[in-house]
């Protein structure tokens, strides 16, 4: 048998006051039941004890001579009530036994057969002048009293047990009733009064609710109001109340906090990005100049040009990396267009060929073009990063694979994917952070700068895109989801989820 599960505190404790009530119910009951029982069952006693053996001693010589009662010569029936049991036993025998017929004392009384099992059940009554039941088959239950007789016999007077049973299975009925109305009752005024109470509760569940359905993520820090006042007024509801609006209070000026520190991040990462490109620039550029110099140059002067250009050039790179994220952070709109996906990974992955021949490359585009609404500029970006970050974190000789696709909803879908070591399972989770380094080969070119990944979800986020990977030893594969149609005002998400350098 399977008990119903609750699944609301309103049902559980509705639940247990009613179990509470009908233990209480039945305990009461029981008691009133087994008091009445016995106190009948006394009076009946005392009813046996009044009689006396007159009834059962007349039965001793029925063929005496008669006395001067009101009765006949099978007995005396005087005072003894209607069903009145009289037996003589001799020897374990009950040698004589009489009922006194409904009627009263003009009735009579009315010889009974008595069977084995009913003299045995009349002989082992005791002698002690107290009440015993007995149940006879001819007769149902009787309430019997034993008393020694004149002759060395044993003299049985008996009482019928059916009033009392009547009138206790007439209780048991009416407290049955009266105890099902109740509980039905309590039932359901505990259901409104448990709901009243804890209505406070569901005040503090609606406030949650309304808390974790926030996007606090992306910054959102304007929390809902607080919980009211418990009403009704409980200690326990009202700390429990005050200790969540305390809460609330934390949380929304830790969320306020941390808003302007990366309002103040995002700004200094535009601002310093924008600064820093001219004297970068300047940088590579005296750099260059200096190698044009028409003069004999010593080889370490000539080598530490050549590293002032290339770090200048790698740092340039990475100022526009920070300003593009700087950008996309702030919500810039995107200039969308139509934008021909196969075509645009036809030339990055021609690109991808010239940058690293030592890999193979690999396309699969469908037969008809896919064709997407977006920024031509900030997706061939996207794509070029993605196989940037295979052609960096791939040893030579791996196969890249890139892939076209029309899903059935009308995304379209761009896969990367290569046969390399993969990613290592620590860092796939951290994979399209920002300046999360993978552990690639780092060539002449000074490897990745930690944004190409972090870019990459960027850019698919302001689309209204995701990106994902998924890697094991052997196979890993970069997807990025991009809709048919962006949705309206775009907004890239900081860090999107998964990890290394591109």
């Amino acid at each position: 048998m399977r008990w119903p599960r609750f699944h609301t505190l309103r049902a559980r404790l509705t639940a247990g006051l009613l179990v509470l009530l009908a233990v209480g119910c039945a305990a009461v009951g029981g008691a009133a039941v087994w008091e009445l029982n016995g106190f009948l069952t006394d009076r009946l006693d005392q009813q046996l004890a009044d009689a006396g053996n007159a009834f059962p001693a007349s039965l001793e010589h029925p063929g005496g001579a008669r006395d001067d009662h009101d009765g006949d010569e099978r007995g005396d029936t005087r005072r003894q009530a209607s069903g009145t049991l009289g037996a003589r036993i001799v020897g374990g025998e009950v040698t004589n036994a009489a009922v006194v017929r409904p009627g009263g004392s003009v009735g009579g009384v009315v010889g009974v057969r008595v069977d084995g099992g009913d003299a045995r059940a009349l002989a082992a009554v005791p002698r002690d002048g107290h009440g015993h039941g007995v149940d006879l088959s001819g007769l149902g239950d009787y309430r019997v009293m034993a008393w020694p007789g004149r002759d060395g016999d044993t003299l049985i007077t008996g009482l019928p047990l059916e009033p009392v049973e009547a009138a206790v299975h007439r209780l048991e009925i009416v407290a049955g009733g009266v105890f099902g109305l109740a509980l039905a009752g309590a039932g359901v005024a505990g259901a409104l009064w448990v709901r009243w109470s804890l209505r406070p509760l569901s005040h503090i569940a609606d406030t949650a609710t309304q808390v974790s359905g926030l996007p606090l993520a992306d910054g959102t820090v304007a929390l809902p109001a607080r919980v009211p006042d418990a009403r009704p007024r409980s200690e326990e509801v009202e700390q429990v109340t005050g200790a969540f609006n305390r809460m609330l209070g934390h949380v929304e000026r830790a969320l306020t906090r941390r808003q302007r520190s990366e309002e103040r991040l995002r700004s200094f990462s535009a601002d310093a990005s924008h600064e820093l490109r001219t004297p970068v620039a300047s940088v590579r550029g005296h750099a260059e100049l200096a190698l044009l110099h028409p003069g004999p140059l010593p080889s370490e002067v000539r080598r530490a040009l050549e590293r002032i250009t290339a770090e200048s050039a790698r740092m340039g790179v990475m100022v526009d990396d920070l300003l593009l994220l700087a950008r996309l952070d702030a919500g810039r709109p995107l200039d969308l267009r139509s934008v021909d996906l196969t075509r645009l990974v036809l030339d990055v992955v021609t690109d991808a060929r010239a940058a690293g021949p030592e890999h193979r490359w690999v396309l699969d585009l469908p037969q008809e073009p896919v064709v997407v609404s977006g920024d031509r500029h900030r997706l061939h970006q996207l794509l070029a990063n993605l196989t940037a970050n295979a052609r960096l974190h791939t040893p030579p000789g791996t196969t890249v694979t890139v892939a076209v696709t029309r899903e059935d909803g009308g995304a379209a879908r761009v896969t990367v994917a290569d046969d390399g070591p993969g990613v290592p399972s620590p860092l796939r989770a951290h994979l399209f952070e920002r300046f999360v380094h993978g552990d690639g080969p780092r060539g002449a070119e000074g490897g990745g700068t930690g944004l190409g990944l972090s870019i990459v979800a960027a850019v698919a986020a302001a689309h209204g895109g995701s990106a994902t990977v998924t890697s094991e030893p052997g196979a890993t594969e970069f997807t990025v989801r991009l809709p048919r149609n962006p949705p309206t005002g775009p907004r890239a998400t900081r860090d999107g989820g998964g990890a290394a350098d591109g």
